[in-house]
């Protein structure tokens, strides 16, 4: 289990990815959690989903990232992880804005 961290977070990037893919090819607005749904009404929902799901692939680079620095090192790996999660999901908010 020395590479565990590593496989854990590919296995989540890629989860993550795949459930982006979903989001982008069928536009579905009901793949969002109930409470999504609820409190965001977007004018349009193919249009939202579109761009929820250029975030969602985004933000799953932050755990690929992550699991290829912990190979080398779990600081790194660590560090990568949040500053990769800060990056992208301040980049998703000015994806999200013209989404809207």
């Amino acid at each position: 289990m020395e590479y565990g961290y590593s496989v854990l977070m590919a296995v989540f990037a890629a989860a993550l990815l795949l459930y982006a893919g979903l989001m982008a090819l069928t536009k579905d607005y009901k793949l969002l959690p109930a409470r999504a749904r609820t409190s965001v009404k977007p004018k349009d929902p193919k249009r939202y989903m579109t761009g929820l799901a250029k975030v969602v692939a985004l933000v799953s680079l932050s755990p690929a990232l992550s699991a290829l620095a912990g190979l080398w090192s779990m600081l790194a790996a660590m560090i990568v992880l949040i500053a990769g999660f800060v990056l992208f999901l301040w980049i998703g908010t000015r994806i999200m804005k013209n989404a809207r």
